[in-house]
């Protein structure tokens, strides 16, 4: 890739200018995290350093959408070895979790808030892995600017505030009669606050001062984050959740936190129009745009024409096969057989390939039968979207050594639970996801797995070389819309900033990830911007097209290292212009 790969196609203009510097890019959801990452690169730190400052300060300022209660994802390369690795930043059920447990308490599905729903949390312990591995600062110099922020206090924000059923707003009435704890951190004589007042938490200062000096009495920096992780897992920070877990009737105890492990993996991968793009692991829905783009690469796309009614088409009809086999086959793969390899494979794609009708559009979920080697599942042996929600964010870094990292936090929301006052910030809700029936569903609870989820962080290079990261927020339609952004960056050779701009797509065809796991078949929601004979011919072939507001599918954020060293970042303005959050990307 030349230079003049920079030069972007005069037919697709952005709002936001394109961000070119040399010494790092990185893009947030919040300007304050996006801060706190650029100051650990400016105090010698790498991309490793500020994602993790980022996530912290994500976590405090952004609590609607993620908390230190929740899970994060993670991939990484780093320049020295080129190796992609992938952090399970997920959580694990409580060893208390069985079926026969949440059923004996009435329920028929997960509960999609309470203590119930609460898993270990995931997010600190990830941090701490990527942070141990591969970063040059301390804990304490990462946390610094989250532990000033709470101590000090951060201007509430629209979306904070604002947003539809996660901000304070729609909470407050909630917090005031059942969530004390949430109640007596965030709301003023019993109302939200207005945007712009300052928002302390004192409770967060303490646990991160606590754990900053848990780490000065280590005897270096290993063993000083190894009594960060202690601090947080085994010692008084598991000793408040088990307590308030206790007093709920929930089933998270503190061995379920002493037990937990952060592992690392090897990512799955796919080449596609001379790029690498890596994903996380089958207990995660990333591979799906791996699957499709190995379906689509069957297929001219270029030749078709951006957004046109026979580009769209086909990518909707690809997601659509690929999500079927998301809900027939994706689990935790330490505790269910998943056919990986063959759900990856060439031979499968192309059987799945020759299942797109070009003028119709398929009303049956239809999973494919990689094992197999058959392109449909009988349709007695078959499982089975929800609409998507904003309770997530992303972190993207390269620094200018040309380290890549992508985190995607998500969990542990205001809406989840409630705030344990001890500590200042709730459990997550990722329980939810897993089903009690049928027993041999591949997402079922048991003690100790971790459920498929939708946080989703996305890492390419070139030929070899340092490329890109990429994320978004969105349940079910992140990687939806993450396929549409590659396809644009890498196919259709639009900026960085341009192909996140460009008008997207969400199918709504499969069963969601969420209790009731609702699906609407043939349904498709379509910004507008996308022309109305588009659409009008999309409907004619059968899809339900929802005409979408424009500037709602979507909410990207990307990195970019071009192959002379420049770096770009580039973030949507969907969020904003939505009030959800303001995403902010620096390059300097």
């Amino acid at each position: 890739m030349s230079r003049s790969f920079r030069n972007a196609p005069n037919d697709h203009r952005s709002l936001y200018p394109r961000l070119l510097g040399t010494r790092g890019a990185i893009a947030s959801e919040s300007h304050l995290a996006t801060k706190a990452g650029a100051e650990m690169l400016d105090a010698g730190g790498n991309a490793v350093d500020a994602v993790v400052a980022a996530v912290l300060m994500e976590n405090l300022v952004d609590p609607h959408m993620n908390g230190f209660g929740g899970e994060c994802p993670i991939l990484v390369r780093m320049a020295e070895s080129g190796e992609v690795v992938s952090i399970n930043g997920n959580m694990a059920a409580p060893a208390l979790a069985t079926p026969e447990a949440f059923k004996a308490r009435g329920l028929t599905d997960l509960p999609d808030e309470g203590i119930l729903a609460a898993g270990v949390p995931a997010t600190f312990g990830a941090l701490l892995e990527v942070l141990t591995r591969w970063g040059r600062l301390s804990f304490a110099e990462v946390s610094a600017p989250a532990l000033r922020a709470a101590r000090d206090g951060f201007p509430l924000h629209a979306g904070l505030l604002g947003q539809e059923k996660f901000g304070l707003r729609d909470l407050a009435e909630k917090f005031g009669a059942q969530w004390p704890g949430s109640a007596a951190l965030f709301l003023r004589e019993g109302a939200a606050p207005a945007e712009g007042d300052l928002q302390r938490n004192p409770a967060v200062a303490a646990l991160l001062d606590h754990l900053g000096n848990e780490e000065h009495k280590g005897a270096d920096r290993a063993a000083g984050l190894a009594r960060v992780r202690d601090g947080f897992y085994r010692g008084e920070v598991a000793a408040a959740i088990d307590a308030f877990s206790r007093e709920r009737d929930g089933l998270l105890r503190r061995e379920d936190l002493a037990a937990y492990e952060t592992w690392l993996e090897e990512p799955t991968m796919r080449r596609f129009a001379g790029a690498e793009l890596y994903k996380c692991g089958f207990w995660n829905q990333g591979p799906t745009v791996l699957q499709a783009l190995a379906i689509l690469e069957r297929f001219d796309l270029k030749a078709m024409g951006h957004n046109s009614a026979d580009y769209l088409h086909t990518v909707i009809e690809a997601v659509k096969l690929v999500y079927a086999d998301r809900e027939q086959y994706y689990g935790d793969p330490r505790r269910i057989e998943v056919p990986a390899e063959a759900l990856l494979s060439d031979a499968y794609a192309a059987l799945r390939a020759a299942l797109i009708d070009p003028g119709r559009a398929d009303a049956e979920i239809r999973p494919g039968d990689p094992v197999g080697g058959a392109a449909l599942l009988p349709s007695g042996r078959r499982l089975g979207g929800a609409l998507w929600g904003p309770g997530t964010v992303h972190v993207s870094c390269i620094d200018a050594e040309g380290n890549l990292v992508a985190a995607t936090p998500s969990g542990g929301w205001l809406k989840s639970a409630e705030v344990i006052p001890a500590l200042g910030f709730p459990l997550g809700n990722r329980m939810m996801t897993f089903y009690l029936d049928p027993p041999h569903h591949p997402n079922v609870v048991a003690p100790g797995k971790r459920p498929r989820t939708t946080i989703s962080p996305s890492l390419a290079t070139r030929d070899g070389a340092p490329w890109m990261v990429f994320g978004t927020m969105g349940g079910d339609q992140q990687d939806q819309w993450m396929l549409q952004f590659f396809l644009n960056r890498a196919l259709f050779g639009m900026s960085l900033q341009q192909a996140i701009e460009a008008p997207k797509f969400s199918s709504e065809h499969f069963p969601g990830f969420f209790a009731p796991h609702d699906f609407f078949l043939n349904q498709v929601r379509i910004e507008p911007r996308v022309g109305e004979s588009v659409m009008a011919e999309l409907e004619r072939r059968g899809h339900g097209v929802a005409r979408a507001t424009d500037w709602t599918e979507g909410f990207m954020l990307a990195c970019e290292r071009h192959p002379d060293g420049v770096l770009e970042a580039a973030c949507d303005p969907r969020g904003t212009r939505a009030e959800i959050f303001n995403a902010f990307a620096m390059a300097w």
